[in-house]
């Protein structure tokens, strides 16, 4: 069980990487939490009493979740003006969040109860950069298998559009054009296809049934009205045309796709963003083991590659890193990004001084 240090510290890094993401508002709220937050309401009382580790747990992105919800749905002025900035001294902000939690207790305990569900369409500019460069190892055609698949939203890559540097991919009249703020040289173009997505999730969500919905929308930064709008236009593509997302334990999935036929001239790839550090260490190694065994009888007609969006989190950012199958099967890392892909820098990621983390909050893939 985390003690109540343990969580403050957590805001405190969760303030570090709203500072980071260009969210300031969210940073003064995660910085007053871990101030001020008293055991005086029941959901006060088991967020500092939280049993886990609560940065890897992303408890504040869940309570913060929670809070968002109200003021969508118009139940809290007071919390809305802390949302819209207009509260922003640290005691006031306390005095309002301890109010809230005690007359919203009942709303707020379930967000508090399983991870969240960023299904960010953004994440895809960082996947499709990876894939690009499996397809210039490898040829055109992936078929691409992603685990955390949430609602399955990053399974539209092949119908989204891209602005990767001046590199464009994808079809020319999509409804979803990702354009990431872009340092470093643009990949090189390379044609790709990509002939099938298929993902699964331990906790598959319809982002086209409206409480879903909502509650996708409740984790997009009240900070970022450009992501809502993104992201009720995917789940608008959703609700056109569907997408195969199986409810199934990532690595079981995993190990029964491998076994699957693959046929020959298309790269099977695994893609995941912002999942490892939700998959308990057994599941991640069963991953790892499945696909360096899949990797050892990959052939040049039949590859194997695996593209990850994983964080850095002392340097509060993402990691874009790539590795494949006929060779060594070495990650190679291709360049950082913002936690939504708001941002990335192509290329060796930046050094920094970055911040320490408890040893239980590092993510290795």
């Amino acid at each position: 069980m985390a003690n109540g240090d343990n969580v403050r510290e957590a805001f405190l890094i969760q303030e570090h990487y709203c500072r980071a993401m260009d969210a300031p508002i969210y940073a003064r709220i995660c910085a007053a939490v871990a101030d001020g937050l008293s055991r005086d309401s029941a959901v006060g009382a088991r967020v500092l009493d939280w049993a886990g580790e609560p940065t890897r747990d992303a408890l504040p992105l869940r309570f913060m979740g929670g809070l968002h919800a109200l003021v969508i749905a118009g139940q809290d002025e007071e919390l809305a003006s802390v949302f819209d900035g207009r509260v922003a001294d640290d005691a006031a902000i306390v005095a309002i969040l301890e109010q809230v939690l005690a007359r919203h207790e009942a709303a707020l305990m379930p967000w508090l109860g399983g991870p969240p569900q960023t299904n960010e369409p953004g994440r895809s500019a960082a996947l499709m950069t990876g894939l690009l460069e499996i397809a210039r190892r490898h040829g055109p055609r992936l078929e691409l298998l992603e685990i955390g698949s949430s609602a399955g939203l990053n399974l539209l890559i092949d119908r989204y559009r891209f602005d990767l540097g001046g590199t464009w991919v994808g079809p020319a009249d999509s409804p979803v054009t990702i354009v990431p703020d872009w340092t470093g040289d643009a990949p090189a173009p390379v044609p790709i296809e990509i002939v099938s997505t298929r993902g699964c999730d331990v906790a598959t969500m319809d982002a086209t049934d409206p409480p879903v919905e909502a509650r996708l929308a409740a984790y997009v930064w009240a900070e970022k009205p450009e992501r809502l709008a993104r992201l009720r236009t995917a789940i608008a593509m959703l609700r056109e045309k569907g997408v195969v997302l199986d409810h199934a334990d990532a690595a079981d999935w995993i190990e029964a796709r491998l076994a699957e036929p693959q046929a020959a001239g298309v790269t099977r790839v695994l893609i995941h963003s912002v999942v490892w550090q939700y998959l308990p260490e057994p599941v991640a190694e069963r991953i790892r083991v499945a696909m360096a065994a899949a990797g050892a009888r990959a052939t040049p007609e039949r590859p194997l590659g695996w593209v990850a969006m994983e964080p850095d989190r002392s340097l509060a950012h993402q990691v874009i890193r790539v590795r494949s199958w006929p060779g060594a099967g070495d990650w190679q890392v291709l360049a950082s990004a913002h936690a939504h892909a708001a941002w990335i820098r192509y290329g060796a990621v930046e050094a920094g001084a970055g911040i320490a983390l408890p040893a239980g909050a590092k993510v290795t893939v």
